[in-house]
């Protein structure tokens, strides 16, 4: 008879292994641009950066330029550059600019505020 107090080691939670250890999470970002131009320098470079301070080693990153793959554009319905669309974790989630307000991507994306 099993205790209700107690968890089943034979099943993990999400993101938690049979150790009890957290499993790192891969984020999955893809990020919409038009060509070399400002706007789009300045969210690849803050993407970027955002994601080396507080997803090292747990982020992967995506280039479209909208100007080279306009199908691809318009298939995943983006009207305007740059968009950054965070594909995992669920769910999905978009933001439009050149992503220089840190703390609101932040937010948007999941990752809580630094203090």
């Amino acid at each position: 008879m099993s205790n209700p107090g107690l968890s089943n080691p034979g099943v993990s939670k999400p993101g938690v292994s049979k150790l009890g250890v957290s499993k790192p999470e891969i984020f999955k970002f893809r990020l919409y641009v038009a060509g070399d131009t400002l706007n789009s320098g300045q969210a690849i470079a803050n993407l970027r950066a955002i994601c080396n301070t507080y997803l090292p080693g747990k982020h992967k990153i995506e280039l479209i330029d909208v100007f080279r793959e306009p199908g691809r554009a318009m298939e995943d319905r983006i009207f305007m550059t740059p968009t950054l669309v965070r594909l995992e974790p669920g769910p999905v989630e978009r933001i439009i600019g050149t992503l220089s307000q840190t703390i609101l991507v932040l937010q948007v994306l999941g990752l809580g505020v630094p203090a």
